[in-house]
């Protein structure tokens, strides 16, 4: 559900970021007595339908909504659940399922027994991914740290590369300045004048992630990092950035030549080049 109403659940959704918080409706038609007659339970059988979800980039799961279905015949269920943008990320995961509401005795030998037992499941994915920073972010006066009050961003980033990606990540925009905060806000749908300024961060945030990446000498092409540690972020960005590239070869150049470093990463990211 957006804000000029309703579509169909898309493949991905190119402006999101952490501030945007996710609405999903899905109608569910459910013939109650077949489903009893199929699986071997008596007519009086509750039985639940619920959502949960989970997202692969906070490795973060949780229940939706829950509906208990207890009379016969057929039934439409509208399932509704709204998620926060912060708790999301990555390949979001929503998993529709008729479970079995109570434990159950008097069934057949071959039905189901326990509670939460499942009796059908369906999956559907969205992923959440484009031009937005992909990590937690904040918005904040800079008038109260120690940035630069003129500064519109700042990309904090700290920790081994074992860390998990989202404790080490977090994008601080200065709320004084306007235009930055007003992208961000128009994000999920953004003006000529909003892609420009997320462009730029995006370029901005890379750059300072790759750099951070090349100035560790454990970070090669070799090392293997666990799912969803920074390490494994910053290797799959290098690889979209500079792909059949060693890292080697980029870090010599950042060393040695750190504009046509900063030239390179300009072309990689695209920078500027708004629908």
């Amino acid at each position: 559900m957006i804000d000029d109403g309703e579509v169909s659940l898309p493949e991905a959704l190119p402006h999101w970021d952490y501030r945007m918080d996710l609405s999903f409706r899905r109608s569910v038609r459910v013939d109650l007595d077949r489903v009893r007659a199929q699986c071997g339970l008596p007519d009086d059988t509750p039985l639940t339908l619920a959502t949960v979800w989970t997202a692969t980039g906070s490795n973060l799961s949780g229940p939706g909504h829950r509906a208990r279905l207890t009379d016969g015949g057929v039934h439409d269920v509208e399932l509704e659940v709204r998620l926060h943008g912060a708790d999301l990320g990555g390949l979001l995961l929503l998993d529709t399922a008729l479970v079995l509401a109570e434990g159950r005795t008097d069934g057949r030998p071959s039905s189901p027994r326990r509670a939460g037992s499942v009796l059908w499941s369906d999956r559907e994915s969205v992923r959440l991914q484009g031009d937005a920073p992909q990590f937690p972010m904040a918005v904040i006066d800079f008038a109260n740290t120690s940035f630069p009050e003129g500064a519109a961003w700042h990309l904090q980033i700290s920790g081994s590369l074992e860390n998990a990606t989202m404790g080490s990540l977090l994008l601080l925009v200065n709320e004084q300045n306007k235009v930055t905060t007003a992208a961000f806000e128009n994000a999920h749908k953004p003006r000529a004048v909003d892609q420009i300024v997320l462009s730029a961060v995006y370029a901005d945030a890379a750059r300072t992630m790759i750099e951070y990446a090349l100035a560790h000498e454990d970070f090669t092409e070799e090392s293997d990092y666990s799912d969803g540690s920074l390490g494994a972020t910053l290797l799959s960005l290098f690889d979209q950035l500079f792909p059949g590239q060693s890292i080697t070869d980029v870090r010599l150049r950042r060393l040695q030549s750190p504009a046509l470093f900063a030239s390179d990463l300009q072309a990689a990211v695209k920078i500027f080049e708004v629908s």
